[in-house]
This record gives C-alpha cells, structure tokens and sequence, in this order.
C-alpha cells in the first residue's frame, strides 16, 4: 500500500466534494486526513487529502480532470522525502539548524547540497557529509555570478531552494527558474528593518517586539507570499546582541516550520498569499 498527498485548486462550485469523493471511492482509496477552504472572495475552492492505497497516478489525475472545472490545478505525489537545497553566506544558525536536523532524521528531506558565496561555512557543511559548492562573487556582476549558481545547482535534482541566510538580491531572471520553489527567511515579522545590521536599528528605534517571516521569493524583495511568522516580546534591558541572539533563535525556529510544511505539501498560493493546511 502506498501513501499519497491529494492538492486541488480549482473555482468553486457545488458538488465538488461528493464528484472528488467517488473517484476515490472507486480507486478504492482510503482518506486518512482531509481538509478544505474556500475563499469566497476568489471563488476559489482549495483541497488537501491524505490518501493510502495503489493507483496509477496519471490514470487518477486524469479521472478527477474529468469531473472538476477545466482550470482545475491537480497534484498527487507519493509521500516520500523531497530534495532541497540550500544557499548560504557566512551566517550559521539557520544553516546548522537545518543539518542538525538532517543528521538526526528530524527534517523530512535530503540536503544534496549547500551552495555558499563565501568559504566560511565549508567545514560546517562537510562535517555532514554534504557537498559544499562555493561560488565568489568577486570581480563578477550579480548576472555572472547567479548564471554560475544556476549551472552549479542544474547538476541537483531538488525540489525547493531554501535561503539561509543568503545576503544576496536575487534577480528575476534567478527567481523565474523556480518559481514558488524558494523559501527565504526574513528578520522581521514585517519588513520594517532593512539593510545592515536590522537589529542594531530596531534597537534604537525602541521597538518592543522582534520576530522572523518565512516566505516564498518573488520579483519583490522579500515581500513573496508569507508561509510561517512568529514574534518574540523584548524590553529595555535588552542589549542588540541579545535581541539579535533572540532573533536569530526565532529565524531558525521559523524557516523550520516554514520548509516542514512546504515538504508535507500543506501549502497552496493564493494570489499573494499562502493557504496552509
């Protein structure tokens, strides 16, 4: 018996339920979890179900193709370990908590490889057995140097990109080769605090809560549908090495959460949102 992961995304309308239901049935599959919303809005229908059995994958799409609206969006995938991965620069804490969790089984994927504009993290990374592919930036435009990320990445097969920590701007020309397939973490529950230092700046600006969004990469600087945040409440006796030690705690804790979600297949974008299930 196999175990399946059931995403469809189409206009709503009546009876879709009952029309999903009966072709289950009659690949006699059984649901062992199942959720639905519908945003009213949108008149969009959005449905995620756990299924177990045996099936012909393209035979079942195609069979739900036939009863659903023809803009229907239709996944079924084995629930099996995706690939990703990872770009980073010097900082560590996101990085060496998602290895951490590979090294122990507690994150659901393969790291195939760490992709680094810098050589610092290197001995972090192979003390995991993964392969460390460094790329400088000297001397080279953001073009050349995102063409040579892209021909060292084209050597992967992978399923999400997963900025940790990358201190780069991505083009629109990098971000169209996946898209919706790059999770970023941002320092901020909202983008407030940019630039060098974000810490340092919301110390002085006397802000009293810190927090972390994970988000999918758009053309728009990290403005993409927004996955996980979460906020951390802080005072006056805080230094910003502490706020920025706390924050890095809730970076990791949240792009986490954000990339076990998107390798359960809990999520669907919505215009510029993301519905999790």
């Amino acid at each position: 018996m196999q175990e399946y992961v059931l995403k469809i995304k189409c206009n709503d309308e009546k009876g879709l339920i009952y029309r999903i239901s009966d072709i289950v049935f009659k690949y006699r599959l059984n649901i062992q979890t199942n959720n639905e919303f519908v945003d009213q809005e949108n008149n969009t229908f959005f449905m995620r179900s756990e299924l177990i059995g045996d099936i012909n994958i393209d035979e079942f799409i195609g069979n739900l193709e036939a009863v659903l609206p023809k803009n229907a969006e239709i996944s079924c995938t084995h629930k099996n370990k995706k690939n990703i991965i990872i770009l980073a620069t010097k900082e560590s804490h996101c990085l060496g908590d998602l290895l951490i969790k590979f090294d122990s089984g507690e994150l659901n994927a393969n790291i195939v490889s760490v992709v680094a504009n810098h050589e610092v993290l290197r001995s972090l990374v192979e003390r995991f057995n993964i392969p460390f592919e460094y790329v400088s930036a000297d001397n080279l435009s953001r073009e050349e140097h995102e063409q040579k990320v892209l021909d060292i990445m084209a050597k992967y097969d992978f399923d999400y990109v997963v900025l940790a920590k990358y201190m780069r701007i991505l083009t629109p020309n990098f971000v169209q080769n996946y898209n919706n397939k790059i999770i970023n973490i941002h320092h901020s529950f909202l983008p407030a605090f940019i630039g060098a230092n974000p810490y340092k700046q919301a110390f002085e600006r006397g802000v009293k809560i810190i927090g972390a969004t994970a988000h999918f990469v758009n053309d728009n600087l990290d403005e993409g549908p927004i996955i996980v945040q979460d906020v951390i409440n802080i005072n006056h006796e805080m230094s910003w090495k502490d706020m920025q030690k706390a924050g890095r705690a809730c970076e990791k804790n949240v792009l986490a959460k954000a990339l076990d979600l998107a390798l359960e297949d809990r999520l669907f974008i919505n215009e510029n949102k993301v519905i999790v299930f």
